[in-house]
Parts: structure tokens; C-alpha cells; sequence
């Protein structure tokens, strides 16, 4: 367990980090002793640092969604981060690679919520009735940990890895089998990169948001109508640079894509 002061001596290492597009390292070795709850504290000094500045909360992602890489992490669970109005990108507007330290997309079934969600006790049936659509989505991970060296806490302080979003139009989910929407990640000239199903996700996303509205509640935290939530990646992360297009595509859900410059 940290002070609050080194808490706050970490959020600014991590900001600073992110600024400078200097990554730094892990903090799991600068701070020995760290552990989540201390992690989930750093987050959310840089969160409400970000909304003082003039960023709304416009949802949260999920990470660790597998039992793969929960397992990889040495957890039982997964982790959140929140997702600011910075972070939202456009489909039609490349993006600077440069600003990021490490960047990669993951390919994501996300969630725009049409009501707000229960905290305490909510189920994927509360998750299906509040969600307006279901959307493609690409997420936009970056590390501020030099060299993706990152352990439970690392990745939780540093907003669950995550640095942008774009998301498509989407259907309504009572349309679709979520637990068996295909996506395919696929590269500017047509090659695929990385392919799987969205039952990757705890067998099914909505279990995904249901363990998130649940989790957040605890700090009195709600989801609420309007917010975008992700899941988790149902394929394996990809390295961006500079020049890359990716599309994603899911049967039943169409594409969305994001290219960098």
C-alpha cells in the first residue's frame, strides 16, 4: 500500500509519460509495495485532473476480458479504465501516431448505453434492456510503461492501457447473438491481421459490462445513458505505425476503421 503522496508522485510520472511521449518504468518496480487498490486511486488522480481541464467521462473499457490474460496477469478478474472525450476519434480523421508511445488497436464489440445501468446486482439481462446499440468498435491501446513491461497494477494505473476509441453505427443487440459475432481485423491492403469471436469475452460482453457496472458502483460510480462502454477484445492487440489503415469487421455489425499518419 502507497501514501498518498507517492500516489500522486505516480499519476504524475504517468502524465508526464503521456505529454512528453516518453514512457517510463514500470511502476511496479519504482513503487514497490503497489497493488490495485493504490492503482485504481493513481487512475482516477489523472481522470479527475483531465475532467478539471474541461474532459467529460464519456464511458469505460474493460481490459483483461480473457481468462487467458487474466491468467497471464496473475489475477482472477478483469481491470477498467475510463474513456474521456479526448480520447474519442473519428473514422475520417487519421490520427498522429507520434502522440503515442506504444500504440496498438484491438477489435472490440462495444456498447452505447440508451438508459442507466444498475450497480449493485446488475445482470446481462439489466445490460441488454438499457443498451440502445451495439457497435463496432476499435480501441486504441498505448502504454506509458516502457516496452508493454506491465503488470497488474502498471496496466490499471495507466487507465487500463487505454489512450482512444472509434466506434460505427451499430444495431440493436436484441437483433444479434452476441456471444457469436465473427471479427476480422484486416490491414490497408486487404491482409488479415487478427480474427476471433466475441464469446472471447467472458463467453459473452454483456457478462463484461454487467462486472463493470457492478465494480464501479463500489466507488460510487454509475454507468449511464449515453456512455460508450468496451468490453474487451475479442482478437489480439496489433502494433500501429505511422501509414497503417485497419478496418474491423463483424458479421451483422459492419466495418470500422482508423488510419494513422
Amino acid at each position: 500500500m502507497l501514501t498518498d503522496r507517492q500516489r500522486g508522485e505516480a499519476a504524475e510520472l504517468l502524465r508526464s509519460a503521456e505529454h512528453a511521449v516518453r514512457p517510463i518504468a514500470p511502476l511496479s518496480e519504482v513503487f514497490p509495495g503497489i497493488d490495485a487498490e493504490d492503482a485504481y486511486e493513481i487512475q482516477l488522480v489523472n481522470v479527475r485532473r483531465r475532467v478539471a481541464a474541461g474532459e467529460e467521462v464519456r464511458g469505460h473499457k474493460v481490459g483483461l476480458a480473457s481468462v487467458v490474460m487474466q491468467r497471464l496477469m496473475g489475477v482472477g478478474e478483469p481491470d477498467y479504465g475510463h474513456l474521456l472525450g479526448g480520447m474519442e476519434l473519428r473514422q475520417e480523421v487519421p490520427v498522429r501516431a507520434a502522440r503515442f508511445c506504444q500504440p496498438r488497436v484491438e477489435v472490440e464489440v462495444g456498447f452505447v448505453l440508451g438508459g442507466d445501468l444498475p450497480g449493485e446486482g446488475c445482470t446481462p439481462a439489466d445490460v441488454l434492456a438499457a443498451t440502445e446499440r451495439v457497435v463496432p468498435a476499435l480501441e486504441l491501446i498505448d502504454s506509458r510503461i516502457r516496452d508493454w513491461r506491465i503488470g497488474i497494477a502498471d496496466t490499471i494505473a495507466d487507465n487500463a492501457s487505454s489512450a482512444g476509441y472509434v466506434i460505427g453505427e451499430g444495431r440493436d443487440p436484441r437483433e444479434l447473438d452476441l456471444r457469436a459475432i465473427d471479427a476480422r481485423l484486416t490491414g490497408g491492403g486487404g491482409e488479415l491481421l487478427a480474427e476471433g469471436r466475441s464469446d472471447a469475452v467472458l463467453g459473452d460482453p454483456t457478462r463484461s459490462v454487467a462486472w463493470l457496472a457492478r465494480t464501479v458502483a463500489r466507488f460510487g460510480v454509475a454507468l449511464r445513458k449515453g456512455h460508450v462502454v468496451l468490453p474487451g477484445s475479442c482478437t489480439r492487440a496489433v502494433d500501429v505505425a505511422a501509414g497503417g489503415t485497419f478496418t474491423a469487421e463483424f458479421t451483422g455489425l459492419g466495418p470500422v476503421s482508423l488510419s494513422f499518419i
